[in-house]
């Protein structure tokens, strides 16, 4: 797996295999996928997208935006994207966004209380911060050699 700079194409092709797990996501934070497609679309307008690509396919899309003191996370995927190896390596490329939002810390919430969503946030390095408009707030804190 490898990150890069997204486009309209990626996220097009993430949105046409959304996972299950996504869209219910979505909805339970209010959303519909057209919504989230949208939120993803301004922040790829802005040069702030990524594309988590498998061989040359898109199969996840993680987008962020600086929101006062913090870098909040958007983010749409596949069903092949959850799995092991993909928690392994957004543990370095979270740290790769953190480093491009000049060290902030990192905001990721979750509306669904899946049994393995705080297991994957804390392998990656986040720490939980309790509830924010009914999603648990997960955040990275910032990079100790930042």
């Amino acid at each position: 797996m490898r990150a890069r700079a997204a486009t309209v194409g990626d996220l097009e092709d993430v949105f046409r295999g959304l996972s299950k797990r996504m869209s219910d996501e979505y909805l339970a934070a209010g959303k519909d996928s057209k919504a989230a497609y949208d939120n993803l679309m301004m922040n790829l307008k802005e040069g702030r997208a990524h594309a988590l690509v498998e061989g040359e396919q898109a199969v996840a899309f993680i987008a962020w935006h600086e929101h006062g003191a913090a870098a909040d996370t958007l983010f749409a995927a596949q069903e092949d994207f959850f799995r092991a190896a993909t928690v392994r390596f957004c543990r370095r490329h979270i740290r790769h966004i953190q480093a491009l939002a000049g060290n902030l810390p990192v905001h990721s919430r979750s509306w669904l209380d899946g049994p393995d969503v705080a297991k994957w946030f804390r392998l990656i390095g986040y720490v939980e911060r309790g509830q924010e408009n009914g999603a648990t707030l997960f955040e990275l804190p910032p990079a100790p050699n930042g």
